[in-house]
């Protein structure tokens, strides 16, 4: 069973992601919500966005609710810092960028979301050893 904290920090995570896609069903493009909010996009991809990140949404809140679900949400959300690493290191990436724009701002969310990772990685090994 979770604890208090983790599932706070879990519908944390609902909540947020929630607001990301808000954010890119109706093109709101601001850091934190978008990673990539100032390379090239077509609206069409943002709408796909929206309603895959709805998945997270879903996965964030049940894992709130049911620590068999949490473990399973931590993967998920390192399989994504790891791929948001990826893009950021990306030639295709750099291809869109202006001359001397920084990957700097995509970088610090990537590392938020992998401090995010760490802190449930924590949290879920603590109720672990805490079961309620």
């Amino acid at each position: 069973m979770n604890s208090k904290l983790t599932k706070v920090a879990y519908l944390s995570g609902a909540a947020y992601f929630a607001c990301m896609a808000m954010a890119h069903f109706f093109v709101i493009k601001v850091p934190v919500l978008f990673v990539y909010y100032d390379t090239p996009f077509y609206a069409y991809q943002d709408k796909i966005i929206s309603f895959a990140v709805c998945a997270y949404v879903a996965l964030f809140y049940s894992a709130s609710k049911h620590r068999d679900v949490a473990f399973t949400a931590i993967i998920v959300l390192g399989l994504t810092a790891l791929g948001l690493s990826a893009v950021n290191v990306s030639e295709a990436l750099i291809s869109v960028l202006g001359a001397g724009q920084s990957t700097l701002l995509y970088w610090l969310q990537t590392a938020a979301i992998a401090f995010y990772l760490a802190v449930l990685v924590v949290l879920y090994l603590r109720d672990g050893k805490n079961p309620s």
